[in-house]
């Protein structure tokens, strides 16, 4: 089982030795538990297949130098996870609850978490489905939470290497939508446009806003961010698209860490020559450096197709630093799990 090339993980799904599941039935959730296979059982009339109500999240546990393991802005993914549910009518999942359910995760494959030194981390999702008999267009009568795991390298197989987008023409969620909270609904949309974008050798597509379609709202299935040309972190202000946790993070390490200005705010498509850097972040991808945006025939670079601008390069190491625990975090930001 633990016999793995950590060098070339790529982002896949693994086996692990065990994941967590838990049931909600008449009005509340059991304890929870651990279980070996990654299957489920449902009916298949449950709401999660017929009506896309599901949601789910990303986290990643990371081996620090000093061999104990440590997670990343739990809470907030806790909080990002009820907010979810609010929207599409599920029970939330408490936080401690949560906390439990990925903790019990981790310590049950923390051999399987890639050693310190190889960039890479025990990838986590916690998802919650609507389940049970029912016909009609109503909330569940029944809800499973789980939460599965993967040891993961980098999403893009570049790593930091700048990587070329361009621009699609789809959109990925309504102005007034889901695009806020994290259900699938949302990447099944998305699916078309990425593989579009890369049979035609791009790593995926920039998404405008869905309203004017002139303003970028994300790239793939991660948040924008642009370094301008004096030097101000800017990242897109949108009411569609996900508040990644990334992002928030990069834009507290811009300000507090680089003392850098930063700015959410709208950033428009034919204005990408106020930007002198460009990336792509989240939770699976990190830090991605766009090193070209084509849009309507015109090919804009930023600080190089095969070079990684300087800024981003140290957002970059700062926010890997914190993740393995050799930049000290912002208070609250970790949980170490002994």
């Amino acid at each position: 089982m633990t016999d793995i090339d950590y060098k070339n993980l790529g982002f896949k799904a693994r086996d692990t030795h065990a994941n967590y599941i838990s049931y909600f039935k008449d009005g509340k959730w059991d304890e929870g538990a651990l279980q070996k296979e990654d299957t489920i059982t449902i009916s298949a009339f449950s709401t999660a297949l017929h009506y896309g109500q599901q949601a789910f999240e990303g986290l990643k546990a990371y081996r620090r130098k000093d061999g104990k393991i440590q997670i990343f802005r739990m809470d907030e993914n806790a909080k990002r996870l009820q907010t979810s549910c609010k929207r599409i009518l599920m029970p939330e999942v408490p936080t401690e609850k949560f906390f439990d359910a990925v903790k019990r995760v981790v310590e049950a494959n923390k051999d399987l978490i890639p050693p310190y030194g190889y960039g890479a981390s025990l990838y986590l999702r916690p998802y919650i489905i609507g389940v049970g008999r029912n016909l009609g267009v109503r909330p569940a009568p029944e809800y499973i939470f789980g939460v599965l795991a993967s040891p993961v390298g980098d999403y893009f197989r570049a790593g930091l290497s700048p990587v070329n987008f361009e621009v699609t023409d789809k959109d990925r969620a309504a102005p007034n939508g889901t695009g806020q909270v994290k259900v699938g609904g949302n990447y099944a949309a998305s699916l078309m446009s990425h593989e579009h974008a890369q049979e035609r050798g791009y790593a995926d597509c920039i998404y405008l806003d869905p309203l004017t379609h002139t303003k970028i709202d994300e790239v793939g299935a991660a948040n924008f961010f642009g370094i301008t040309k004096d030097n101000v972190f800017v990242t897109p202000n949108s009411s569609s698209i996900l508040p990644s946790i990334t992002k928030k993070s990069l834009l507290y390490i811009a300000e507090h860490y680089l003392h850098l200005k930063t700015e959410v705010r709208d950033v428009y498509i034919n204005n990408l020559d106020e930007l002198k850097e460009a990336g792509a972040c989240g939770t699976a991808a990190a830090i991605t450096p766009i090193g070209r945006i084509d849009y309507n025939g015109v090919k804009h670079v930023f600080f190089s197709e095969t070079e990684v601008g300087p800024i981003t390069r140290k957002l970059y190491d700062t926010l890997i630093g914190i993740y393995f625990g050799d930049i000290e975090a912002p208070e609250g930001w970790i949980t170490i799990i002994e």
